[in-house]
C-alpha cells in the first residue's frame, strides 16, 4: 500500500520542474514574509507528522479487526 502512495507522489512531482518550484516559493515568500515562513514550515511539518501517525494507527486497527474476523471463522 505504501508503494502505491509513493508512486502517485512521484508522478505528481515529475510534472513540476525547477522554474515552477521557484515561482511557487517566491509567491509563498511574498504572501507570508520571511519572518513567518519558518513558523509556517514548522507547523506544516508537525501537521504532516500527526497525520501520518493517525493513518498508521488506523491501519493497525483495521488489520487487527481483519485478523480477528479471520480467527473467528
Amino acid at each position: 500500500m505504501m508503494f502505491v502512495k509513493e508512486v502517485i507522489a512521484m508522478n505528481f512531482i515529475r510534472g513540476i520542474g525547477l522554474p515552477e518550484l521557484l515561482i511557487v516559493l517566491f509567491i509563498v515568500l511574498l504572501i507570508f514574509g520571511s519572518t513567518r515562513l519558518p513558523k509556517l514550515a514548522n507547523s506544516m511539518g508537525k501537521a504532516i507528522k500527526e497525520f501520518r501517525k493517525g493513518v498508521g494507527e488506523n491501519e493497525e486497527l483495521i488489520s487487527k479487526k481483519r485478523s480477528k474476523k479471520n480467527s473467528d471463522k
